[in-house]
């Protein structure tokens, strides 16, 4: 920092008097500045202008680039809840429809599970009684064949004459009953 302190005093002391302006034009390039300044601002400002005027109509080309994208995007987004919320609607009418379906599907399951049992029921009845049937009529073939073979036993074992007389009373039960 003193370095600094003594330049900035031998500086002052160099022009007399400390800090100041110099009004010479000729020893302070002042004309040429003048004219730099003024070519600058005569050829920079169509240079300038025309690059601050791209830029901003790429800016407001990106701009409305990005309201038409956010618009697109916002139309999008809701159509796709749109489609969404049809989506949903449909897959509950599905699912209605299918407990509809297995209901009925049940019912009718249920419903001719009981027509089978109840075949079943008819046909194992009718089994029952035609084996009830069969069964009664070999007991009766059987009754008969053995009441036949007692009657042939006790008609040998009987003599003539109780014959005879089995033989009239029996002509005489048929005779009377016609």
């Amino acid at each position: 920092m003193e370095s600094f302190l003594l330049l900035a005093t031998e500086a002052a002391g160099e022009i007399e008097g400390g800090f100041g302006l110099n009004f010479d034009i000729f020893e302070s390039n002042l004309i040429n500045l003048l004219i730099i300044i003024g070519a600058l601002f005569y050829f920079g400002r169509n240079f300038l202008g025309n690059i601050l005027s791209e830029r901003k109509k790429k800016i407001v080309e990106a701009i409305a680039d990005s309201e038409s994208r956010v618009k697109a995007g916002a139309s999008a987004l809701a159509e796709a809840q749109q489609n969404l919320a049809q989506a949903q609607l449909k897959a509950a009418q599905i699912l209605k429809d299918a407990e509809v379906s297995a209901q009925a599907a049940k019912e009718a399951i249920l419903l001719k599970a009981s027509q089978d049992v109840e075949k079943l029921k008819v046909t194992a009845v009718q089994d029952l009684n035609a084996e009830r049937e069969k069964a009664i009529a070999q007991l009766r073939s059987r009754v008969a064949a053995l009441a036949l073979a007692q009657v042939e036993t006790d008609l040998q074992n009987i003599d003539s004459s109780a014959q005879q007389n089995l033989i009239d009373r029996s002509i005489a039960l048929l005779g009377g009953r016609q």
